[in-house]
């Protein structure tokens, strides 16, 4: 593999972080939204809105249907059904925005057994901090969540790192229309579920009782979330390996922990701010690491 595609250009690193930016203080617009809504119903018009009325001017990408069926499921269903319904009661929204990130686990895992990637000593030397810095907080996180609640998030990081792989293996060009076409699949099973597990009653208590601020997080969850959230982290992992996209997620507790102190009021003790410090760490070596070992390895 050339230093080349280890290197991870600036402008992607600040794509990379910006959707870290955005799926972090998420947890605290999904907590929003399930004050009202049913953690299914939430998800499913979470990936209407996705699909309509964007599929009206995106055409469908030159991908098998079979690709974009699993991708939608994997993401709908899989990921944020069990998120969200995790999150209504079982786990707090700083402690899932953390569990969630064993994704990176199952996604560089995945992405060896399919694809041959390799991964970097250097690369595990960083996700050690990083992965230190999420132990910190596991650690002194308190009771936060159920048995059940944690898994939950864990199944929902394996889906997560499953859509990854199938992402990175459909590899189209225009990743927006890939995740517009790929909500096709992912609405249907969470309303079905939704019918099945949650009921009518609740489903119609849910839809009157809720407010702006409630249709506020549904339309942030399908446009900024989902259609640019997921088609900017498709783009990425579709030209760089995993191994060098995916710890860079690692920001995303970082950034909801930060959202649910300035929003909802939830302390910043000193043990965070040292496992803030340990994830930016390997975060730093994991992505600066290439090109120092270039500039290191010419001749003075």
């Amino acid at each position: 593999m050339s230093h080349r595609n280890l290197a991870l250009p600036f402008s992607h690193l600040m794509l990379a972080l910006f959707v870290t930016v955005i799926w972090g203080t998420n947890f605290v617009v999904i907590k929003f939204a399930l004050d009202h809504l049913p953690p299914l119903l939430f998800g499913a018009l979470r990936f209407i809105f996705a699909f309509f009325p964007a599929v009206f001017f995106i055409r469908r990408p030159p991908v098998a249907w079979l690709n974009l069926a699993a991708y939608g499921v994997l993401i709908g269903a899989g990921q944020f059904g069990l998120l969200y319904i995790a999150m209504k009661h079982d786990i707090s929204p700083g402690l899932a925005s953390l569990v969630i990130q064993t994704q990176i686990f199952f996604t560089i895992g995945l992405s060896m057994w399919f694809t041959g990637e390799r991964v970097k000593l250097f690369q595990i030397f960083a996700l050690a901090l990083a992965v230190g810095g999420l132990g910190v907080i596991a650690v002194n996180g308190g009771h936060s969540a159920t048995p059940f609640g944690l898994t939950l998030i864990l199944l929902a990081a394996f889906s997560w790192g499953c859509g990854n792989t199938v992402a990175k293996a459909g590899a189209p060009a225009n990743m927006l229309a890939y995740v517009v076409w790929g909500s096709l699949f992912s609405f249907p099973p969470l309303l079905a579920l939704s019918f099945i597990f949650e009921g009518w009653p609740a489903i119609e208590s849910g839809i009157l009782q809720s407010n702006w601020m409630t249709w506020a997080a549904v339309i942030y969850q399908s446009v900024a979330n989902t259609l640019f959230g997921y088609a900017a982290w498709g783009w990425l992992l579709a030209r760089h390996p995993a191994a060098i996209i995916t710890p860079v997620a690692l920001l995303i507790p970082i950034f909801g922990m930060s959202a649910s102190a300035l929003i909802l009021s939830e302390p910043l003790p000193g043990w965070k701010l040292a496992a803030i410090a340990l994830v930016i760490s390997g975060l730093a070596l994991n992505l600066t690491w290439p090109k120092l070992k270039i500039a290191l390895s010419k001749p003075a």
